[in-house]
């Protein structure tokens, strides 16, 4: 390509001068090509090490002028042809011009305008970039694309110089992050080491440092691991790693493939070597970290961040931290952990100004909120910039109706109240209606009793922990913008007040914001939800009742309406989670003390933020919580967590933990303490109190003998953790039964069991539980995938006669098909191929090119340039439901037929794939003229055929003899049809007409060129395909010799000789052709087989009908088989097909008997593990070849 000129001061190093002119130079790289000795292995290592631009592009042109040293690289090449073009362009455009100037520098200059003004008119009719990525890292792309075989949408993130430990000998090289593989190529005096690992493959990702690797990168897959070391920066490239293994996570479990931000903003300076797709992931990560620090929505985006401090008038000083901006939201967190931490909401905002900087305030902003709280920053950087950018996110920000006021005790939804309705009571044709009462207040304050006077210390208790949150509120705000403390945390510790749980659990959880700034959404969803019938629906109905039975607000029909409500609605607007057994326990629980609208939120805000992925199909986040519960244990209580894994009870016991919050396993007073921390602090609380629980019964765990003793210790310890201090009449639990009568267990205070756990394991950090979600979510999915391996094997293996090891391995390469389609483009999106709701065996499914690409790779039948129809053909057959997929169940039964199918199996096999619907229309139109003729017959041959040819037709004709409406025997002989085994016989198949005949004939050819018995096959062939041309004239002539009676006088024996056995089939043959030789004498049998043994002639045109040619393909010396008379207007005639010649499966498979060429190649059994290893490898050759010793990159482009 044409390269802005670039001065080159040394000419002849490294490069090898091939053509020159007075002008210009064409060169090559030393050691591409052929030869090169020593040199040429030192320059190739040369350009891997020091990732040299002449890897990519050998071949220059350079610029030189008579008397100048100074030489200009106007062009590059990756092949001869590509600078050999540039090359005659500039002898043909520039010779004879250059020759007219005299002063060398004019000539220069001429050239370099020359070749500016082409680059800028490539530039401005090719396509637009569609991000700026610098040159070298194009460069790089272009390079991996070539090195590794990889397509055009395969895109680069970034690339870093690394070695590769292949044994004990480091290979220094450069590693390549591509969204979808992890790429290795070296290139060391002459031995080149390639690798290409699917991020989709990986199972265990991790940075360690030990004697043998020096601060190495391990990546493991199921069978192998692989080292990576001296990195110039290993924490980036392990980031990255990790952000790039769990998008290909995410594309296994929900099947989403990567999408570039398009929205994704300029770079404030050029970027050296960053290439777009790498600043989206970066922004990715930033943006990820901003939503959980400060619990907002999924499409919140960061747009900066700085430096500043905030003024806290509780304290009376400055707080030093960070501002972020986003689009809805400015936020602050301050440096120290805990001290402070802000979140204003931009809807709330009223005044953003500038006050007057000094020396004790450099550079103040104070900005105001509608609820009069007004917050100061300073020591804010580029001060103006920042309230710019501000400024225009305002302006963009929608006027929502403001959030809680800073002096509501009570809250309510933005709509305005109703009057209040009986019990129960709905206004017509609707569903939802904010004036329910479990709309207007939480089920707890509907249904609360009397407190006996015994309680009455605890009401005072109560009222002491309200007024200590109402003092709270007057010095640090109320609502969305108060400023977050360790004083908050310490009150939340304490026990949030019943009045006022609600409330904080909407404000903690980011719940607030998000109902906040969607009105009436919950009210339009359960509207366009309820009353519709799905499988979440079903299970949600199953389990209303099983919802806290204890509990007196869920005894009734208003407490159920309301949970049946919440689920539904949410199961309507996530139908990828819809229902999951242990939502309906959490929902209840805050229906207890939220309205239904703010539960609904909440429940939102638990599924698909703080605690993403519990509640799918398969509670992977759940699994991968239970991973992290024991990788924690094994950390902080080794002992015991050796003899917990000998009795495997972590793994029993901990689900139901995370699922239900200890809801379910907790008294429900001590629970809900742990759900107010769990509001405020994440999933660290759940972790840290499962810990505390397992430290406080460790000698008797250590001292249990089964898994049963141990759950009931840990279930009897977990039924007496009691809150002395609520205020609520005691609520029985189920897990009571466990406590013995006579020794019942002491009393285990919830306030001290939160209190030792934040002694004891209070250090746990968010950003480390995260970093062990990441290990274990690996370890997780790729488990599940190998779950989903096991159980389509299990299903498949008594209807296929593979092994176990045979159908693994073809699972694995479908799968892989299949995920390559997610990310390499395809005809259908990913949704539509991946269902979860389906078996396992149904889920994953692949189109027609995938299929064609398997098939190559995998059939025993090789028809060289023939084999994308034919695999065509066949998937069309498997494709049962057309539409345009087919599963691996379909992929299997195609493959079993052609390796473990006897051979009558095989040609009935061969037969279809030559017979509609594998036959499509614009292979064999003529075919569905002979196919409609046939139907179109009244003779019951013709309604047989018609039958199993198409159901369409069939149905029509149906109605044209039948005028009467059909009676109920009709349909239950129908309805048993259908019902039957699919198992056909061969009298089932429909005939097969002319030119389906020449195509097969020709499918067969093709199948024969390669294989060791080439001439015994061909001859084979050309006889049956002789004799199979007279059956179907013979056919013909008992067709239409002598109107309907012959019709009738000749169906007769033939319907006779097609219901016996072989010998009756036989005969049917030497009847044919004994009627065949009284008509017309054939072409005589020595002259096929002087066409079948010609080597020069390998294609069935020699020897089939011309039918299946056009006119003027047909040679003088063509000969013609099967045609009837000889003279020059029969040979025009047999130019089309015949639409009267037929023939059965009966005769196909009785004239292939008689060859026994053919009874051999049919009834070889072939080795499938063998083309399983080439399609394994067929990667690695593409590679080898790609980057042969030559360092040709030719052969891959072309």
């Amino acid at each position: 390509m044409w390269i802005t000129p670039e001065e080159v001061l040394l000419a002849n190093a490294l490069w090898v001068s091939e053509r020159a002119n007075p002008y210009f130079i064409l060169q090559r790289r030393k050691g591409h090509g052929r030869g090169g000795g020593i040199t040429g292995l030192l320059v190739g290592t040369l350009d891997v090490v020091l990732d040299s631009s002449a890897r990519v592009a050998p071949y220059r042109i350079l610029h030189q002028t008579g008397e100048s040293q100074i030489f200009w690289n106007i062009a590059c090449g990756s092949s001869r042809k590509e600078i050999t073009e540039h090359w005659e362009w500039l002898e043909a455009n520039l010779l004879q011009t250059l020759s007219i100037f005299d002063n060398d520098d004019d000539i220069t200059t001429f050239v370099k305008g020359k070749i500016q003004g082409i680059i800028a008119e490539e530039n401005k009719s090719g396509k637009p970039q569609e991000d700026e990525d610098p040159g070298k890292f194009r460069e790089a792309e272009l390079k991996m694309r070539k090195l590794f075989g990889m397509p055009e949408e395969e895109k680069l993130v970034n690339y870093y110089p690394c070695s590769y430990w292949k044994g004990r000998v480091p290979r220094q090289g450069w590693i390549y992050l591509s969204v979808n593989h992890l790429c290795f190529y070296s290139f060391l005096l002459g031995k080149e080491v390639s690798l290409v690992v699917q991020w989709t493959d990986v199972t265990q990702l991790d940075k360690n440092a030990t004697l043998v690797f020096p601060e190495s990168i391990r990546v493991s897959t199921r069978g192998t691991e692989h080292f990576f070391s001296m990195f110039l920066n290993i924490n980036e490239t392990f980031k990255l790693m990790e952000q790039l293994a769990t998008i290909a996570m995410r594309q296994l479990l929900d099947n989403e493939s990567f999408s570039a931000d398009r929205f994704l903003p300029k770079p404030c300076k050029t970027l050296k070597n960053v290439s777009a797709l790498k600043r989206d992931l970066d922004a990715r990560a930033k943006n990820e970290r901003y939503r959980a620090l400060f619990r907002l929505t999924q499409d919140e985006r960061l747009d900066g961040h700085t430096d500043c401090t905030l003024w806290t008038p509780f304290t009376k000083m400055h707080v030093v931290g960070q501002m972020f901006v986003s689009n809805n939201y400015i936020c602050f967190a301050s440096r120290e952990e805990d001290l402070c931490q802000l979140i204003i909401p931009l809807r709330e905002v009223t005044i953003v100004e500038k006050a007057d900087s000094s020396s004790v305030l450099p550079s103040p902003l104070s900005i105001s909120t509608k609820n009069k709280m007004t917050f100061l920053f300073a020591n804010l950087k580029d001060r103006d910039f920042l309230v710019q950018r501000i400024s225009d996110f305002l302006q963009r920000t929608p006027d929502r109706p403001c959030g809680l006021n800073a002096q509501s005790e009570n809250p309510s939804p933005s709509t305005p109240p109703s009057p209040e309705l009986g019990h129960g009571e709905m206004p017509q044709n609707q569903h939802y209606s904010p004036s329910l009462p479990t709309a207007k207040q939480g089920l707890l304050r509907i249904y609360q009793q009397d407190v006996p006077e015994e309680l009455g210390p605890k009401v005072t208790r109560e009222k002491m922990k309200e007024e200590s949150w109402n003092i709270h509120f007057f010095e640090y705000g109320r609502g969305v913008c108060m400023y977050r403390t360790s004083k908050t945390r310490e009150l939340v510790l304490n026990g949030i007040p019943e009045s006022l749980r609600g409330e904080l659990w909407l404000l903690f959880s980011g719940a607030q914001n998000e109902m906040n700034t969607h009105p009436g959404y919950y009210g339009s969803l359960v509207e366009q939800a309820m009353g519709k019938c799905t499988l979440a629906t079903e299970e949600i109905e199953r389990d209303l009742h099983r919802s806290m039975p204890e509990h007196h607000a869920f005894q009734n029909e208003m407490g159920i309406a309301a949970l049946r409500r919440v689920l539904t609605a949410y199961a309507y607007r996530n139908p990828g989670i819809g229902y999951c057994q242990a939502m309906n326990i959490v929902t209840s629980v805050l229906l207890l003390y939220c309205t239904e609208e703010q539960a609904f939120w909440l429940l939102v805000a638990l599924c698909e933020r703080m605690l993403p992925d519990y509640y799918n199909t398969r509670v992977v986040g759940a699994l991968v919580d239970q991973g992290v519960f024991e990788e924690l244990t094994h950390e902080c209580l080794p002992l015991l967590y050796e003899r917990m894994q000998e009795l495997g009870v972590i793994s029993t016991i901990s689900l139901s933990w995370f699922l239900t919050l200890f809801l379910s396993v907790m008294p429900f007073d001590s629970a809900v303490l742990l759900v107010d921390c769990f509001f405020y602090e994440g999933i660290k609380v759940i972790f840290q109190v499962s810990l505390a629980v397992l430290h406080a019964n460790m000698d008797q765990l250590l001292s249990c003998s089964d898994e049963g003793e141990a759950m009931t210790i840990l279930g009897r310890y977990l039924d007496n953790v009691v809150n002395k201090q609520t205020v609520s009449p005691p609520i029985p639990h189920l897990h009571a039964l466990l406590t013995s009568g006579n020794n019942p267990p002491p009393e285990i205070d919830a306030f001290e069991l939160i209190k030792a756990s934040y002694e004891k394991f209070g250090s746990l950090r968010a950003d480390v539980i995260e970093q062990m979600r990441f290990k274990q979510r690996l370890k997780v999915i790729q488990s599940l995938e190998d779950t989903a391996k096991r159980s389509v094997v299990r299903a498949i293996m008594t209807d296929s006669a593979f092994t176990i090891e045979e159908l693994e391995e073809l699972y694995v390469l479908f799968k892989a098909k299949h995920i390559m389609s997610c990310y390499w483009g395809s005809s259908s999106t990913a949704a539509e191929r991946h269902d979860p709701s389906l078996p396992y065996l149904e889920q994953y499914r692949i189109d027609c090119g995938q299929f064609v690409q398997l098939f190559s790779a995998l059939a025993p039948w090789s028809c060289g340039l023939h084999t994308h129809t034919l695999s065509s053909r066949l998937f069309r057959l498997l494709d049962q439901n057309k539409d345009s997929l087919i599963n691996f169940k379909e992929f299997v039964t195609g493959l079993s037929g052609m390796y473990h199918g006897d051979m009558t199996e095989k040609l009935k096999l061969l037969y279809k794939l030559h017979m509609p619907p594998a036959l499509c229309p614009e292979e064999a139109e003529s075919a569905l003229e002979a196919t409609q003729f046939f139907t179109d017959d009244d003779t019951p041959q013709g309604e047989d055929l018609k039958e199993a040819g198409d159901a369409s037709t069939s149905g029509d004709t149906d109605d044209r003899k039948e005028e009467k409406p059909k009676d109920y025997k009709y349909y239950l002989r129908m309805w048993a049809k259908e019902n039957e085994p699919k198992k056909e016989s061969i009298k089932d198949l429909p005939r097969m007409n002319q030119e389906q005949f020449i195509e097969m004939c020709k499918t067969l050819y093709n199948m024969f060129s390669e294989d060791p018995m080439e001439q015994e096959l061909y001859h084979g062939i050309a006889t049956v395909a002789s004799l199979l041309l007279r059956i179907g004239e013979v056919g013909k002539k008992f067709s239409n010799n002598g109107g309907k009676k012959p019709e009738a006088d000749a169906l007769q024996p033939d319907r006779e000789d097609s219901s016996g056995e072989g010998g009756s089939g036989q005969s049917l043959v030497s009847k044919a052709l004994a009627e065949a030789q009284l008509e017309t004498p054939p072409p005589t049998a020595s002259g096929s087989d002087e066409e079948a043994k010609d080597d020069t002639s390998v294609s069935s045109y020699s020897v089939v009908s011309a039918g299946s040619l056009q006119c003027e393909d047909i040679a003088d010396d063509t000969v013609l088989i099967g045609c009837v008379g000889g003279d020059g207007a029969d040979r025009r005639r047999g130019s089309a097909p015949d639409a009267d010649w037929s023939i059965t499966f009966e005769q196909v498979l009785a004239s292939f008997l008689t060859e026994t060429s053919l009874v051999d190649y049919f009834e070889k059994k072939h080795d499938i593990q063998s083309k399983i290893k080439a399609c394994k490898s067929l990667r690695a050759v593409e590679r080898q070849i790609s980057t042969s010793s030559d360092l040709d990159f030719s052969l891959t482009t072309q």
